[in-house]
């Protein structure tokens, strides 16, 4: 199949159209979570929760042989199931075993570690009808023999930020980075305009020199800058001084510290800092989740059973679409800090 911008894909998402198999490939981490998100809408809001899968490729029990398994499952009382699989670089690239590891008795060095892609290879070529599989991976070996099944048979999205202009993303050219500077600048440009704010001109400048080729960078920049403004509609670039200064970047610690000492307040303030930056959900309530296990049980154990009960109703709900992401985690933290 042939490639498609994510603006295509989301016309037949609102078509109530699918293909059978997606990859989203990119360094966009915020644009490619959006789009797998929105291919939710291609089910039915009571069945849902029934005919939708969400697997995290870096989990030791999601293999590719577990990802085919939930892709041939038949949807319940609906003609459609989805299976959104995330990180799935972690099969899609896998790390090669290096000269260490054959001399133990495995393969020769730089031979790939054995895995069940076979499985999954088979699958892309022979797709359930019924299912739509998404794959969203930072990272594709494009040499491997899926990956030639996912050309043919697949359709491929690629969401590079930054990137998304040049002729080969994984190699800039230095004649290219103008270009991206430029098309940077008008980025946060419009993302600012699109919150009800402007940006001077020298402002977006030196966003798009702090962040390069880095779209995460220039997102999370952006985010912060945003909240420091406040109800001050016009952001100059003395203000995008004193946000991308050394001094006033988010402590990624910040929540879950605040969270063990029952500071609700700080808390949903710091969760608000860290989903406007770019955070994904599901990674910011595994870094919870740590702070619980790790932390928690060391400093007031009697809190630890109610926030496990409280973590694992809110996994469930993110991983079937249960809610708003950012009201799932706010309710997550009020519940563990007490209230």
């Amino acid at each position: 199949m042939a490639a498609a911008s994510p603006a295509s894909v989301r016309k037949q998402i609102a078509q109530g159209k699918a293909d059978p198999v997606y990859l989203i490939v990119g360094d966009d981490d915020e644009e490619m979570a959006r789009l797998a998100g929105e291919f939710t809408a291609l089910l039915e809001d009571a069945l849902r929760a029934f005919n939708s899968e969400r697997l995290y490729a870096g989990e030791k029990e999601v293999t590719p042989a577990a990802v085919v398994q939930a892709a041939r499952v038949l949807p319940m009382m609906s003609d459609r199931r989805l299976v959104v699989v995330l990180r799935a670089e972690k099969m899609l690239k896998p790390k090669r075993r290096g000269k260490g590891d054959a001399e133990a008795g495995g393969d020769a060095a730089g031979a790939d570690v054995p895995t069940d892609l076979d499985v999954l290879d088979e699958y892309v070529r022979n797709p359930v009808p019924e299912t739509t599989l998404v794959l969203v991976a930072t990272e594709v070996d494009r040499t491997r023999k899926v990956f030639k099944a996912l050309q043919k048979h697949a359709t491929i999205v690629e969401c590079w930020g930054l990137k998304s202009s040049v002729r080969d993303p994984k190699k800039i050219q230095s004649w290219e980075l103008q270009k991206i500077a430029g098309e940077a600048a008008a980025l946060a440009t419009n993302l600012a305009k699109d919150s009800g704010y402007s940006l001077d001109r020298a402002g977006a400048a030196l966003l798009a020199r702090r962040a390069g080729t880095n779209i995460g960078t220039l997102r999370g920049d952006i985010g912060r800058l945003l909240l420091y403004a406040g109800g001050n509609k016009t952001i100059t670039v003395q203000d995008v001084q004193e946000v991308v200064s050394g001094e006033t970047l988010q402590d990624d610690w910040a929540l879950t510290e605040a969270i063990i000492a029952g500071d609700c307040r700080t808390a949903l303030r710091q969760l608000g800092l860290a989903m406007e930056s770019g955070g994904i959900p599901y990674m910011i309530l595994g870094q919870i989740s740590y702070c619980v296990r790790e932390k928690l049980v060391l400093k007031d154990p009697r809190r630890v059973p109610a926030g496990v009960e409280t973590l694992f109703r809110t996994d469930l709900a993110l991983k079937s679409s249960g809610g708003d992401p950012r009201v799932l985690l706010e309710r997550c933290i009020v519940e563990l800090c007490g209230g």
